[in-house]
């Protein structure tokens, strides 16, 4: 089992573990499963314009070429990148970490909320796990990392709003998405993600928003300037460690993406 997440510096960590397998592989190694908490360029999955690469495709591709013989990995940002591998893939879910740590908050009248409509599912997922509902925010982008929330799809007066994302890049989505959470009559907002990209100022745009609270987990190492208050870092490391020892011992990893429970 080789452990290393792609973040940054991503082409550097991504060269790292291309020859941690092929030397594994070398010695002779009867099976190799890559564990990348943070999978880089699982954002590059698509052609969004003529010429654009599809990276997501041929970091898997050089993977395989290199010898992994399984994937471990968390909340990919497109499920469908589980397609570009030839070797069977464990996209597992923070939702059940970051749902518990929600849940023992005791939040009034929480809701979930998705940032956009493409996470729609995501947040499915996770408002299942802490017994509430969920709402979506009405985004666009008029232009690269700058997003505007023009109306809110559902009711959040008088509840706890609760984003989640797979990720936060530049912050901008949950920022917006706070301001206009509490103009539509939330009395506090949160957001949780599974991975902190936080590039560029998205700590100061985090420290100086009406946010309460960024509740994220350890997929990518946030660097002590970034280690501020209002950010909670959970660990991912007893939700690997139970996987990887249910794949050595040969068992199902099923009930680790079981993600609905009952509000307690």
């Amino acid at each position: 089992f080789l452990i290393q997440s792609t973040c940054p510096p991503v082409n550097e960590n991504l060269m790292d573990l291309l020859v941690m397998v092929d030397s594994v592989k070398r010695a002779s190694a009867s099976r190799i499963t890559a564990v990348i908490p943070y999978f880089g360029y699982a954002r590059q999955d698509r052609k969004s314009h003529p010429r654009d690469p599809i990276s997501a495709k041929l970091v898997a591709n050089l993977l395989s070429i290199a010898g992994i013989d399984r994937l471990l990995t968390i909340d990919l940002h497109s499920g469908q990148i589980q397609g570009f591998f030839d070797v069977p893939v464990d996209n597992l879910s923070a939702s059940m970490i970051l749902g518990k740590y929600t849940l023992e908050k005791n939040l009034k009248n929480p809701i979930a909320v998705a940032p956009d409509v493409g996470g729609v599912k995501k947040v499915r997922e996770f408002s299942d796990f802490i017994g509430t509902q969920f709402v979506v925010l009405n985004k666009h982008r008029p232009a690269d990392n700058v997003a505007e929330v023009t109306d809110i799809i559902g009711d959040v007066k008088g509840k706890t709003a609760v984003m989640f994302d797979d990720m936060i890049d530049t912050g901008g989505t949950i920022v917006a998405g706070a301001e206009a959470l509490l103009k539509g009559g939330a009395i506090e907002v949160l957001a949780c993600c599974t991975h902190p990209v936080l590039s560029g100022n998205a700590v100061e745009k985090i420290a100086f928003s009406s946010l309460k609270e960024l509740v994220t987990t350890n997929t990518i190492q946030l660097e002590p300037r970034k280690a501020i208050p209002k950010i909670r870092v959970l660990s991912i490391a007893p939700l690997l460690g139970e996987a990887i020892k249910k794949i050595h011992l040969g068992e199902s990893v099923s009930d680790l993406f079981v993600k609905s429970h009952a509000r307690r």
